[in-house]
């Protein structure tokens, strides 16, 4: 079941460069930042609260981030919810008549399995779904 929103993806065409603006906005540093070479992107967390901000830039111009920016510029790319059992709620949400873009989950930032709905299904959002570590976290 999907209980919590764990953080909102922003698509960027520079990370160090939006890093620096965010770091300004938010006055402190980012808290993580990683390769994720799956989903080819580089990403960087604000930790805010109970919620991160995930600033996501492309490093290959055939990687769905760089597909997003072409058409629709940066800006918000996504909603992260957290899940406790990914494969139980892809098929539950499948059984409700969601698109899925992922059949099966993959990798994402932290190495935490991720899956996406697909926006037609759920009024123009692209919607992750992030399975939580043993440690409660996403």
């Amino acid at each position: 079941m999907i209980d919590s929103l764990a953080h909102i993806g922003i698509a960027v065409k520079d990370l160090e460069a939006s890093t620096k603006l965010f770091q300004a906005l938010f006055g402190k540093p980012s808290d993580h930042a990683e390769l994720v070479p799956d989903q080819k992107v580089k990403t960087a967390f604000f930790h805010m609260g109970q919620l991160s901000i995930e600033l996501t830039a492309p490093t290959d111009s055939d990687s769905p981030i760089a597909k997003f920016i072409a058409k629709r510029g940066e800006g918000i790319h996504h909603l992260s919810f957290a899940v406790d059992d990914l494969e139980q709620e892809l098929a539950r949400l499948r059984a409700e008549g969601f698109q899925l873009v992922d059949e099966k989950p993959g990798a994402g930032a932290g190495g935490h399995p991720v899956a996406f709905l697909h926006p037609k299904s759920t009024n123009g959002v692209l919607i992750e779904l992030c399975q939580r570590s043993e440690t409660g976290k996403s």
